[in-house]
């Protein structure tokens, strides 16, 4: 996909906020600190539309941002950041929990995991959920630029080893530095959104 447009939308913190123009989501989760944002600015070529922090936790909504008129990209809270309060993690656990099995528009969900180490619980945990609830997935493992290439079939085997993946469940090794990953990614989301493809010119018989 050619991206033409990428906007801010809204950071929705309830169903009443989001959009309602019928376009497919891509959903992003993953640990705070993961690589969401980048992931997002590298998938869309540009460097800040999505803001990366240094700071875990920092995203408390559904940020929302629509590439062309064809489909939004949907940044989800960030879990397993220990200096969330308990309570908050709890409200953020149900407002998510919500959005994935309700929002008929959701297409399919990212489920970002640092390839550098074996997922953690909560990656563990919503893998399990989402596989359980039956949720159209795949795993994007990020920052594969920071270790060598000839390490990440293992760190990859780790990956999938940990979360008991089966042998055709997807996985992409990306990195938002090197753009490693993002033309799988983009064939993929393409194909769950059902976008158009250009079609073959027709050959005149002679």
């Amino acid at each position: 996909m050619k991206v033409n447009q990428a906007e801010f939308i809204i950071s929705a913190v309830g169903p009443s906020q989001y959009p309602d123009d019928a376009l497919p989501e891509i959903a992003l989760a993953g640990r705070s600190n993961v690589g969401k944002s980048s992931l997002i600015n590298r998938m869309i070529q540009r460097k800040n539309l999505a803001r990366t922090s240094s700071k875990p936790g920092k995203t408390q909504q559904l940020n929302y941002y629509r590439i062309n008129e064809d489909l939004y990209f949907v940044d989800l809270p960030g879990y397993g950041y220990a200096q969330v309060s308990k309570s908050k993690r709890e409200i953020w656990g149900k407002f998510i929990e919500g959005y994935l099995m309700h929002r008929e528009l959701l297409k399919l969900v990212l489920l970002i995991i640092d390839l550098r180490h074996p997922p953690s619980k909560d990656d563990q945990t919503m893998y399990a959920w989402l596989k359980h609830n039956d949720v159209p997935m795949c795993v994007v493992t990020t920052k594969a630029d920071k270790i060598t290439k000839g390490h990440w079939a293992k760190h990859v085997k780790i990956v999938r080893e940990t979360l008991q993946m089966a042998k055709d469940d997807p996985l992409v090794v990306f990195s938002s530095e090197l753009g490693v990953g993002k033309d799988e990614l983009w064939a993929m989301i393409e194909k769950e959104i059902d976008w158009p493809q250009p079609e073959a010119p027709e050959i005149e018989n002679i």
